[in-house]
């Protein structure tokens, strides 16, 4: 394969050739109890979140609601700041962010400086993720596609992960949503929002299909376990799959009904974590798929949850903001630290002490995101706001 590269200059525009490519309510004292343990958790300096506006090239030619697979509060407003990653593998890498509906790639240094990659027109870009070679993999969800690109910015890598149907005009689009990198470091994971599926590319370059049992589940997340399984949010399922490296199937149904389960992460102790956006819990899933569930203390009742992402010394962060469908009353959008003890607590064990808040400056953010970067910062991303945070919460390396 001939190596490509996509423009990043921002006075033209690349297009699909460039690929080849043709509430809660409740009453009286029992609500009062509730909040009155909720305002009890603890809250952060307001000073240690510093956030930075991403100033895509051509935003204002973009359409916000291009892509009729959107879920949760994005599929209502503009805005399309969505996953992000660094290269773990490089100490002091900049970070890499997808602007779905820009059709574009930004850069970001660790003092918010920013560059941007242009995708092409009409792609979609979303999971982004560094395999253990530094190859730059990214679903184009709109064009059913996933690539790939060495440090220098060529594309090295090119599948198309549509599926053959017999009785459309075309092949069908999976929708590649969410991307995981297997514990191998160069089998590429990906979830099929649109087709319920999830699917793998070997180093050898073939794409693989698989069917998640449970019809229309909207699988959005998938990350590598540390029992070598890939492991998958369905957000409209309401299920946990896990998915062997040969692709068989085990589904693990959420206690919370219809809770919209988002992001999930390996803790520290080897045992999977996810956050429920409408749940507004984290989840721990053991090795046989045994779910424990932890309530996330509300400031006020119309807040959900999106991503998670445990930091070195064992804290797990989580995102939690104000439902802009459900936008009053208004309120901040917070970045949750909840301390370490859930790792081996129960869930009565866990009080308010346990949960801190930090303020995020910006309201009606609809978070997305969040990792610890290769600075030791929190970073998050703000898919409405077109925003990329961080939070300096004294974890930064030396």
């Amino acid at each position: 394969m001939n190596r490509r590269q996509f423009d990043g200059a921002p006075g033209r525009r690349s297009t699909a050739a460039a690929l080849g490519l043709n509430v809660i309510t409740s009453a009286g004292l029992a609500l009062v109890v509730f909040l009155a343990a909720v305002c009890r958790a603890q809250s952060g300096a307001p000073g240690n979140v510093r956030e930075f506006a991403i100033a895509y090239p051509d935003k204002a030619d973009a359409a916000p609601h291009a892509n009729p697979m959107l879920h949760g509060t994005m599929s209502a407003h503009a805005g399309s700041t969505h996953e992000i990653t660094f290269d773990e593998r490089r100490r002091g890498g900049d970070l890499w962010i997808t602007g779905q509906n820009y059709d574009a790639l930004v850069r970001v240094k660790p003092d918010g400086q920013m560059s941007f990659r242009r995708m092409p027109e009409g792609s979609g870009p979303h999971g982004i993720e560094f395999d253990a070679e530094g190859l730059l993999w990214v679903t184009l969800e709109f064009h059913g596609r996933v690539v790939a690109f060495d440090r220098e910015g060529g594309l090295v890598r090119d599948h198309d992960v549509r599926l053959d149907c017999t009785t459309c005009p075309e092949k069908l689009n999976t929708h590649p949503h969410g991307l995981g990198i297997a514990p191998d470091g160069k089998t590429v994971w990906f979830t099929g929002k649109g087709t319920g599926t999830v699917g793998k590319i070997t180093p050898e370059g073939k794409v693989h299909t698989y069917a998640l049992p449970t019809v229309g589940s909207v699988p959005i997340y998938i990350r590598p376990g540390p029992d070598g399984n890939m492991w998958v949010t369905e957000l409209v399922g309401n299920k946990i799959a896990r998915v062997t490296p040969g692709g068989y199937v085990t589904e693990f149904a959420i206690p919370t009904p219809n809770s919209r389960p988002i992001a999930i992460v390996p803790g520290p102790d080897k045992r999977m974590y996810f956050t429920e956006e409408a749940g507004n819990k984290v989840g721990r899933v053991e090795a046989d798929g045994t779910i424990t569930e932890f309530a996330v203390p509300k400031p006020q009742p119309n807040v959900i949850l999106a991503g998670l992402a445990f930091d070195r010394e064992g804290d797990l962060w989580v995102q939690q903001y104000v439902d802009q469908n459900n936008p009053s009353p208004a309120g901040a959008d917070y970045v949750v630290k909840i301390d370490r003890r859930i790792i081996t607590a129960k869930p009565s064990d866990l009080s308010a002490k346990d949960f801190t808040r930090y303020p995020v400056p910006t309201p009606g953010t609809v978070m997305h995101r969040i990792i610890q970067g290769p600075d030791g910062h929190l970073w998050f991303t703000e898919m409405h706001a077109d925003k990329v945070g961080r939070l300096n919460a004294g974890r930064t390396r030396p």
